[in-house]
């Protein structure tokens, strides 16, 4: 059965992967998420149902539009093919109710990371979803118990809180920005108070993986609430991977 669990995690996670793409690039600019044909940012032609398949019809169309050539951006099928291979990845570690809590998480996650990358904005409505999802599925997830996914959720949000105000007075400016509070106390609400401290690890890791690679200096603004949903979608993988394989053996 996984096989089947696997494709049809990919193909709704390149259907979701649509959606996100717009989201993140329509939302920031004030344009309707749900509503406006979508067209091509060149010539303005409207696009047909049947050029709107996920994936499939930028390939078809060799990346350009059909009626003046212009090159299509890449952004569109490069979420969808994240989003496919992330809700594959969930259910094969973990077919049925679990992989789909999973595949739900990490959605949510690739949403706030791109809109942070891109935009530096981790929005309160996506975060407070991200939080009560959490707190509603998240035992389906990793398993957390729900006390400590409520304890996760606190010291989360009480933790950077404190750190940022600290530095904001110690430097005199701020160092971390308002969301970033608020989504590590959504990822708690997944995963637990266990999972804090390596999700920030691995965040601080990346950032300055980003910032060696990138040259930034101290005064860069960096998109830490992106650095903080790959923490936790990679070490969401990682333990729903440990518990698969203890279940497989």
């Amino acid at each position: 059965m996984t096989p089947i669990w696997v494709l049809l995690g990919s193909v709704s996670g390149a259907i979701i992967g649509s959606f996100i793409a717009t989201l993140v690039l329509r939302w920031p600019a004030g344009r309707s998420v749900v509503t406006g044909r979508s067209h091509c940012d060149n010539c303005g032609r409207q696009l047909r149902a049947g050029e709107l398949v996920p994936i499939v019809s930028f390939v078809a169309a060799r990346g350009r539009c059909r009626r003046c050539n212009a090159a299509i951006s890449r952004f569109h099928p490069v979420v969808e093919l994240c989003a496919a291979a992330l809700s594959g990845l969930a259910l094969w570690l973990a077919p049925e109710l679990r992989g789909i809590a999973l595949a739900l998480l990490w959605w949510q996650l690739l949403t706030i990371a791109l809109l942070d990358a891109r935009h530096l904005w981790l929005p309160d409505r996506l975060t407070l979803l991200l939080a009560a999802s959490g707190l509603a599925l998240g035992g389906l997830g990793v398993g957390a118990p729900l006390a400590d996914r409520i304890i996760g959720a606190l010291a989360g949000f009480a933790s950077l809180a404190l750190i940022a105000a600290g530095y904001r007075r110690l430097r005199g400016r701020d160092g971390l920005g308002g969301g970033d509070p608020k989504l590590l106390g959504a990822i708690g609400c997944w995963l637990g108070w266990t999972a804090l401290a390596p999700v920030v690890l691995i965040a601080a890791l990346v950032g300055l993986g980003v910032a060696v690679a990138g040259r930034k200096d101290r005064f860069d603004a960096l998109p830490f609430g992106t650095f903080l949903a790959a923490g936790g979608l990679l070490w969401s993988g990682l333990l729903l991977a440990q518990a698969a394989g203890i279940e497989r053996n």
